[in-house]
């Protein structure tokens, strides 16, 4: 066999396996370079410390081929952008499709522990609004459906606590095994609609092109989908991530899952 059709014959197992067990997860950025990721599309901050982040965005409607399982995520978080780190503290939704059928969901995770179901009912067309914020160890996550007027928080004190970046993304997700992940088919989404976006760092709020720090656009390009952001809205809080479809010409590759980082199945 081939070592293309190898990489898909691999990826497809796990697509089968994350589907079957329910183990698709968030991770951190893989970049084939500063802009390009093969998971995270949108924006990041970066080039300070930072203790907030806050964002909205409207639940995209996910469409879905008959048998057809693929997955897509969408949150603010702290963390995960730099090359070197393990930590990320992330809240938000997924719109995936599993065996056909759209699903809605929302999650927390704090890498390296598992991401955390949220007991909340989501559904396509609703507000969404999300912060992360941390209090020297402390984090608090907190997503509202401002639709339904749901509402959850919680708290915790992640093994590794990463505030070097604030991030506003549409993911794929991953199936992580104990030590490696691989990206899994993006869902087509149609367009994530982002606002609200906010940051803060000693003291100072400001939007994702403030000038406190170093804004960067992530095109999200991979084997089994692409996403594209828009530049962003004049007063820098709002933008849009666009499903593309899949890009033949990048192959997903498996990536080094970082120290302690957890099965959640």
């Amino acid at each position: 066999m081939r070592a293309g059709a190898l990489v898909v014959g691999a990826i497809a197992a796990a697509l089968a396996f994350a589907a079957s067990a329910g183990a698709a997860q968030r991770a951190p950025a893989l970049f084939h370079d500063p802009s390009t990721s093969t998971n995270w599309s949108g924006y990041a901050a970066s080039g300070t410390a930072f203790t907030d982040v806050k964002g909205t965005w409207v639940q995209p409607a996910v469409s879905c081929d008959a048998f057809d399982s693929t997955y897509s995520a969408f949150w603010v978080g702290l963390g995960g952008f730099a090359g070197n780190t393990s930590g990320l503290e992330q809240i938000g939704t997924e719109s995936d499709c599993s065996s056909g059928r759209a699903v809605y969901a929302a999650w927390y995770e704090l890498l390296p522990a598992a991401s955390i179901p949220i007991t909340m009912r989501v559904s396509a067309g609703d507000t969404i609004s999300a912060e992360v914020a941390v209090s020297s160890a402390l984090v608090t996550l907190t997503i509202t459906d401002v639709t339904t007027a749901a509402t959850f928080s919680t708290q915790a004190t992640p093994d590794q606590l990463d505030i070097s970046s604030a991030e506003w993304i549409a993911e794929a997700p991953s199936q992580c095994g104990r030590t490696s992940c691989r990206t899994l088919p993006l869902a087509d989404f149609g367009t994530a609609a982002f606002s609200s976006s906010s940051a803060t760092s000693n003291g100072h709020v400001g939007t994702i092109s403030d000038t406190a720090w170093t804004s960067t656009g992530i095109q999200l390009r991979s084997f089994f989908g692409s996403a594209v952001p828009s530049a962003l809205s004049t007063d820098g809080a709002s933008f849009s991530v666009a499903w593309q479809g899949a890009n033949d010409a990048v192959v997903a590759q498996p990536h080094h899952r970082p120290p302690g980082f957890r099965r959640n199945d």
